[in-house]
């Protein structure tokens, strides 16, 4: 019911009752029990059209809350993977680590761990598991191991490297390595790269057999490196092999790597076509990274429009911006329709060091979650720029909780002055509240002068 219908039957409700009053006195009573029967069905619709309305918000709103939880449990659900994820790439860094700083007994147990979690590197935790037994002479523990790791993953491309690894325990004595034998693989390693820059030919067929061999994940690097750094077309193609998958996964992805520091257009394309062929999502986002390294923003672009698994998109989305792909970047989020995606590129704006972009986004995005999100990259630029752009956002904002998202954006510049200013002007308590809360957690001049100032009163 509008508010001109209303006020009219309203009006004709009391006209009804003026007349009443000058009708005669036989009919009065029956009148005015009419106008009054029909004041209160009045009354009774405007009262049921409010609940109606009331009922319709409230289930908008029910239905924006159950959209909001679902949101909510798909996030928690995607943070308890990353996290498991995050867990499981942190042990098997540490083992490796452990590795190439000689402590076997640190790896092994790292190993062992990872290998108990049952995650996408439980092949490889065995393999150097059973690497580490067999450094420390733990001969039949090594043995075992590589037993268990064959019977399990049948297809693994550690197979290769766990076949090689069990030959060189079975041929062994049992001893533990000695400090002296690593000595003697380092001078190898020296040695090796010295004929390579003398004589490349013979330098290949030994590094090859580096790599190919039970070496430390450092050894093979450092072998990688060398064919890498040589410029060679024979390298060069070693370091390709590798890349398309000839060897296990760890050294697939430092040849990608190798290829994206020192290849050219050649290696690129190799790069694309492992890309487009290989379902590991750790390969790809190899690649990605290789992609950064080399500058190359045309397959970075090409796969942050294309790629169907959203977490590579992503991936492909942060590299662009760490190459300064601010144009790409721009197109992306002129035609991407997911929020979280959008969010992502804005992220990526802030690596760009772009703060134009994200002026852009606080000021005139209509998502309130991407404005925020906006105004926080801005907080993370330190900028004058960045700073005033803040300033007019605040000055112009109605909204109370994008306010207090630029409060907290001066709060990361460390800007104690813009805070300052706005405790000082602001008429909203809980706002001029938030600011001094602000303030009381920066160590400056100016927040310590104004909090005494405050105290003073």
């Amino acid at each position: 019911m509008t508010l001109r219908n209303a006020v009219c039957r309203t009006s004709t409700v009391w006209i009804a009752v003026a007349a009443l009053l000058l009708s005669p006195a036989r009919t009065w009573a029956a009148r005015l029990a009419t106008a009054s029967l029909s004041a209160d069905n009045f009354l009774q619709d405007s009262q049921d059209a409010q609940d109606k309305e009331q009922e319709r918000r409230d289930r908008e709103q029910e239905a924006r809350d159950r959209e909001q939880e679902k949101r909510d449990r798909e996030q928690e659900a995607h943070d308890r993977a990353q996290e498991k994820a995050d867990r499981l790439e942190e042990l098997y860094e540490d083992g490796r680590e452990a590795l190439d700083e000689d402590r076997y007994d640190k790896a092994e147990a790292k190993f062992d761990q990872l290998a108990q979690l049952k995650g996408p590197q439980t092949d490889a935790a065995l393999y150097w598991k059973a690497y580490a037994a067999n450094k420390l002479g733990k001969r039949d523990a090594a043995l075992a191991t590589l037993a268990d790791m064959k019977k399990r993953f049948a297809q693994s491309r550690w197979l290769k490297d766990a076949n090689v690894l069990e030959l060189e325990v079975k041929q062994s004595t049992g001893q533990q390595v000695k400090p002296a034998d690593q000595s003697n693989e380092e001078l190898k390693m020296l040695a090796i790269q010295g004929l390579m820059n003398s004589d490349p030919e013979r330098a290949m067929p030994l590094l090859e057999k580096v790599i190919n061999g039970t070496g430390t994940p450092r050894e093979k690097s450092r072998a990688l490196f060398v064919l890498a750094q040589s410029g060679s077309a024979q390298g060069r193609e070693i370091i390709g092999r590798i890349a398309k998958g000839q060897s296990n996964p760890e050294l697939q992805r430092e040849a990608i790597k190798y290829l994206g520091l020192f290849g050219g257009a050649q290696s690129r394309q190799i790069m694309a076509e492992v890309y487009a062929t290989n379902p590991d999502p750790s390969v790809k986002r190899a690649i990605l990274r290789a992609y950064m390294l080399g500058g190359d923003r045309e397959h970075l672009f090409a796969a942050a429009k294309s790629e169907k698994d959203e977490s590579l998109r992503r991936e492909a989305i942060r590299q662009l911006g760490l190459v300064h792909g601010v144009d790409e970047l721009e197109q992306l989020y002129q035609t991407e329709t997911s929020t979280d995606v959008r969010r992502e590129i804005l992220q990526a704006f802030f690596l760009a060091g772009e703060s134009e972009k994200l002026v852009q986004a606080a000021q005139s995005e209509k998502d309130p979650e991407l404005r925020r999100a906006a105004i926080r990259n801005l907080g993370l630029i330190h900028s004058d720029g960045s700073s005033k752009a803040l300033q007019t956002i605040y000055s112009r904002e109605t909204d109370r909780s994008l306010k207090e998202e630029v409060l907290n954006a001066f709060f990361l510049q460390g800007n104690a002055v813009a805070l300052v200013a706005i405790a000082r002007g602001e008429k909203d308590p809980e706002l001029k509240k938030a600011a001094v809360s602000k303030l009381s957690l920066m160590h400056s001049k100016e927040a310590t002068d104004y909090l005494m100032e405050l105290l003073q009163k």
